[in-house]
């Protein structure tokens, strides 16, 4: 018998199709279905269905946004006009590290499908010659820089549904790869149903089981909530935490330049940009639209704002977004009950149901949307925000797409790490035979500067090397 208080529910919200094979269902799936019901925010799915006109949902214009786009304020690359030096954010980086004020949230809840690694993204095997996962690479980098500075960073760990258990797993059996279990905390984000572009019905992906979908990174604070680690957050005193994605072998995990650029102009929120190798690059875009740091997606900014230049002919939305963010704690408290945070965004995708026979259907074209939010729709809400730019070579190479695609590969991404590599071991002397890999551990050396004390000049490198 279906519960009362369900059916009530779901007939105020014209969803009774959700329990049309109630009878087929077995004691635990009629439970499992239950419990997923209960979740449900009809109204919530209601309100964003009211306008989809936008293809992100809210209806917003973002093509007469972007024509008053203007480049933003920024600390740019090695420029005389900022307003402080790297040595001086340097300084005030590395102090609150030592202080244990920084932390770091990594984002996880991706799975390698593009890259045919039917796994969490993190498990992919991505050092060029050590063959670190993505996940080792980014712990190891961690570490090191806890080890420098005699403090604890930890670690904030997102994952989603699809991804939490095996990487949990995972990362037992490697024993968290040198991290403290109490200083590893891994939260799974939320989800929401996808519904029929067409009817607006929640679809259903098994006749037990309601069609979901993670609900973007933007879900980080909901689930920082949820999960207790925005109490642990404060528990710790931890003022500052850094930002990023699993699938980039180059984050400069918890940087003291970008944290003390961070802390010295009272930032709340600082993004890290790179400049955009092409104007088209399908990178977001880092821009300023009525005096307030916004990112618009390559896909919502017109080509002819895209292309326009400078007089010197460089590209005048230069500033390509790489999920790189430093966020003080006080600002992520401050605005996590504010509805108007995160708005949601809705994206139209291919996504299998069963159909009103019962029937398995994969659709040949997008069928139903998917509510997801953007971690960078914070943006406008900080009262102070910065840019700061950072070499590309040095801080972004992402491991999207398949091999054999133009860009973001495994292999593209391993050669920007043997680039930057050997570029810090010619710095320090070395001479590296052409053609050969090199890759250096963070135990070894985490930067160039650190690397001249431990490489003697003309040391000779003709074989695949992995410093350790």
């Amino acid at each position: 018998m279906l519960p009362p208080e369900i059916r009530q529910k779901l007939e105020r919200a014209d969803q009774m199709h959700l329990v049309r094979y109630w009878d087929d269902l077995d004691p635990p799936q009629k439970k499992s279905l239950l419990a997923q019901i209960e979740q449900i925010d009809f109204g919530l799915i209601a309100s964003q269905l009211q306008d989809t006109a936008g293809s992100h949902g809210h209806a917003t214009n973002w093509a007469e946004l972007a024509r008053r786009a203007e480049p933003p304020k920024a600390i740019r690359v090695g420029s005389p006009a900022n307003p402080v030096s790297d040595e001086q954010a340097r300084a005030a980086g590395e102090r609150a590290l030592r202080a244990g004020k920084v932390g770091f949230v990594l984002v996880a809840g991706g799975q390698g499908t593009r890259l045919g690694f039917p796994h969490p993204k993190g498990m992919f095997p991505l050092g060029p010659v050590s063959q670190r996962t993505l996940f080792q690479i980014l712990f190891d980098l961690l570490r090191a820089r806890s080890r420098r500075y005699g403090a604890v960073i930890p670690l904030y760990l997102m994952t989603s549904p699809a991804t939490h258990d095996e990487t949990v797993g995972f990362l037992d059996q490697h024993n968290r790869f040198g991290l403290a279990a109490d200083d590893l905390k891994i939260f799974c984000q939320g989800t929401m149903p996808a519904v029929d572009a067409e009817t607006g019905k929640i679809l259903l992906a098994e006749k037990h089981q309601i069609a979901t979908s993670p609900d973007g990174h933007g879900g980080l604070l909901e689930a920082l909530r949820k999960s207790g680690c925005l109490d642990d957050i404060v528990d710790r005193g931890i003022e500052q935490l850094f930002y990023g994605q699993v699938d980039n072998p180059l984050i400069q995990v918890c940087d003291p330049v970008l944290i003390g650029h961070h802390i010295l102009s009272k930032s709340e929120l600082t993004t890290q940009a790179v400049k955009k190798s092409y104007p088209l690059e399908r990178v977001g875009n880092v821009v300023s639209i009525d005096g307030h740091i916004q990112i618009i997606e390559y896909s919502d900014l017109p080509d002819e704002v895209a292309k326009k230049t400078n007089p010197d002919g460089s590209a005048y939305l230069w500033a390509g977004n790489i999920a790189v963010h430093v966020f003080e704690s006080s600002f992520l408290r401050r605005v996590i009950n504010s509805p108007a945070a995160l708005p949601f965004h809705l994206a139209f995708k291919k996504v299998p149901f069963i159909d009103g026979a019962g029937n398995y259907v994969e659709p040949e074209k997008s069928n139903a949307i998917k509510f997801e939010r953007f971690i960078f729709d914070l943006l406008p809400l900080a009262e102070t925000e910065i840019v700061v730019e950072s070499e590309k070579a040095e801080a972004f190479a992402p491991v999207k797409n398949a091999a054999g695609e133009l860009t973001d590969t495994a292999e593209i991404a391993q050669h920007a790490m043997i680039a930057l590599h050997s570029q810090w071991l010619r710095s320090a002397g070395a001479e590296i035979h052409p053609g050969t890999a090199v890759e250096i551990s963070p135990f070894f050396a985490i930067d160039a500067e650190e690397l001249k004390n431990r490489i003697k000049p003309g040391h000779r490198i003709k074989t695949p090397t992995f410093f350790q």
